[in-house]
């Protein structure tokens, strides 16, 4: 055990946290998202959801001051009439981080899809919301 980690931090993700560099991408993804068949690296955050993992994440991980938006959500697809209310969620979370915000880079589905491949690493979630899927960017510190 270590003191001031939190507990939903399991030993893999802080590895891969600490391995990444300047300007590498994590994704927390919902449980619909193919992580799987989309991840160069997968690590596994089953019965846990987004929101929780993204705020423990944010209590280790800069965000990269250097692009406008560090942290990229999935757009809702065209025609679908889901209103995805966890995004307030997300802002409050990333605002209380403390790192610079302005506001969410909205990445259409499969060009979040293509990102998400090319992403240092994915962790997949049991979340169940819809377009619940965070690309964050890392920064320096």
């Amino acid at each position: 055990m270590l003191k001031n980690i939190p507990p939903i931090i399991s030993p893999e993700l802080m590895k891969v946290l600490m391995e990444m560099g300047h300007g590498d991408e994590i994704v927390l993804a919902d449980g619909n998202f193919p992580a799987a068949s989309m991840a160069q690296r997968l690590l596994r955050c089953d019965g846990h959801g987004v929101p929780e993992l993204l705020e423990a994440v944010l209590k280790l991980f800069p965000l990269d001051i250097y692009v406008e938006r560090p942290v990229a959500l999935m757009a809702v697809v065209p025609g679908d009439d889901t209103k995805p209310t966890i995004w307030e969620d997300y802002r409050k979370i990333v605002k209380a981080s403390g790192d610079k915000f302005s506001d969410f880079e909205m990445v259409e589905r499969f060009a979040f899809y293509e990102r998400a491949q090319k992403a240092y690493a994915v962790v997949a979630t049991s979340e169940k919301a819809l377009y619940a899927n965070v690309i964050l960017k890392k920064g320096v510190l």
